[in-house]
């Protein structure tokens, strides 16, 4: 592998760079980490146990992080499409460290994720305890599909998606408790991942990248209340879209530069800013895990202003709800919406928000699309099927790996049902989607766009 010149001078003098170390990094093989749905699977050793994966060791900053001994055939595995796990980046699961330090001892957090997909940090931020909230917004229209198939497969019902520019933002005025922006970058901390970024990295590019950084955050930060909690990162090596970063941010009124505690032992670089700031860098080779920077801030004074619309919208009737009857878990805490013949649902708790924030964001995904309505009945969406809002009382069918792995290909299969109807399909206990005996044959329900192809 071949690391451009360019870029390594342009490293010397980057605090914990060690260019031997670097290089000698990037002829390894990167090694593999996944992150565990604890919504899902709520005790990961004895997922560990009886499905066989190859877990190694734990990943040090993140308590539902593992790393694997050799990279499985994820597609090939349904505990994965149920949304069992995770398949993410060790050095990003930092992110759990960063904000249960700074955010342990607070409660019913709102948090903007600004540049999404596909759906790692999204997912891990919608499970801390102290998260109420999570937007995760995609402004790439081609890239808001992969979001929605990775948070369906988590089912985590208090994730809204938005496909919205930044510049939107500035409306909200003052909205969230913590923003995340995980910036488009230059890419050189995914070399050993993804070899065809280093035919795309240059100079030219990293400044770029940088000054449509910079637009971002300017763009965003006025959704960012007072007191809130900024969170930056890249995946790239370069001073100018870090350290340099940093020091632009610092000079915007109010920002605060904050640090966490982090064990020697990890290998994770503490560095500073000329302006004294501290940001965290990941370096292949000192750290088990890719290239990846990240650093926080206080938001101390806020003086952007928005008035956030409110426009109801429809709610169901006793009797509508009614008809959900044992296919929607903890019935009280949940708010019934209904658009046409859809049902949707989502918790009580982020109600609210969302009949604030979908005038000023383009929501493409707000709690749970449950299902609809036809001729006084109710017909389940694969989206219940997959979130931890399904109840327990709703029809089930287990069934072994062979026949799961032929639902995911939307194949066809025998059973020996006695009854009609609708039916969750699970593997080990998980969730997979829906089918419907109709007596004398079974329809598969998996959505077609993510039928897997593989062999």
């Amino acid at each position: 592998m071949e690391i451009p010149l360019a870029l390594l001078e342009s490293l010397h003098g980057v605090q914990g760079f060690n260019e031997s170390g670097f290089l000698q990094a990037h002829h390894y093989v990167p090694p593999v980490s996944i992150r565990f749905n604890m919504g899902k699977v709520s005790h990961a050793d004895e997922f560990i146990k009886t499905s066989g994966m190859p877990v190694r060791q734990p990943v040090p900053w993140c308590p539902s992080g593992y790393y694997l001994s050799e990279r499985p055939k994820f597609t090939l595995d349904p505990s994965f499409h149920c949304g069992a796990y995770y398949v993410q980046e060790a050095s990003s699961m930092f992110l759990h460290h960063l904000v249960n330090e700074l955010t342990g001892g607070e409660k019913d957090l709102s948090v903007l994720d600004l540049c999404a997909a596909p759906g790692g940090k999204t997912t891990l931020l919608s499970s801390l305890p102290q998260v109420r909230l999570v937007v995760a917004n995609e402004i790439i229209r081609t890239r808001v599909s992969i979001l929605y198939e990775n948070l369906v497969k988590w089912g985590d019902p208090k994730i809204m998606i938005s496909n919205s520019d930044p510049a939107q933002c500035r409306q909200l005025g003052g909205y969230f408790d913590m923003m995340l922006v995980d910036a488009p970058c230059s890419g050189s901390g995914l070399f050993r991942k993804d070899p065809e970024a280093i035919s795309e990295w240059s100079v030219d590019n990293v400044k770029h990248c940088a000054e449509r950084q910079k637009r971002i955050l300017a763009d965003a930060l006025p959704a960012l209340k007072e007191g809130g909690l900024l969170i930056y990162s890249t995946c790239s090596y370069s001073r100018e879209e870090n350290e340099d970063m940093m020091d632009w941010l610092m000079q915007l009124a109010g920002l605060q530069s904050l640090e966490v505690a982090v064990p020697e032992s990890w290998g994770i670089v503490r560095t500073l800013s000329a302006s004294g700031a501290v940001g965290y860098r990941f370096f292949p080779g000192r750290v088990e895990g890719e290239g990846f920077f990240t650093a926080a801030f206080r938001l101390l004074d806020h003086h952007a202003s928005g008035d956030v619309a409110e426009q109801k919208p429809v709610l169901m009737s006793k009797y509508e709800i009614s008809l959900l009857d044992g296919w929607v878990n903890d019935r009280s805490s949940i708010v019934y919406l209904k658009a046409e013949n859809d049902v949707y649902i989502m918790p009580e708790s982020i109600f609210g928000d969302y009949i604030r924030l979908r005038k000023m964001l383009n929501i493409r995904k707000a709690g749970i699309h449950a299902g609809s309505m036809a001729h006084g009945k109710f017909i389940p969406e694969h989206e219940l099927a997959q979130s931890i809002l399904l109840s327990p009382k709703a029809p089930y069918l287990e069934v072994n790996r062979d026949q799961a792995l032929g639902y995911l290909r939307k194949q066809l299969f025998e059973t020996d049902l006695d009854n009609k109807g609708w039916f969750v399909l699970t593997y080990k206990g998980l969730s997979l989607g829906l089918i419907k005996h109709l007596g004398n044959r079974i329809n598969n329900y998996y959505p077609s766009a993510w039928r897997i192809l593989m062999s």
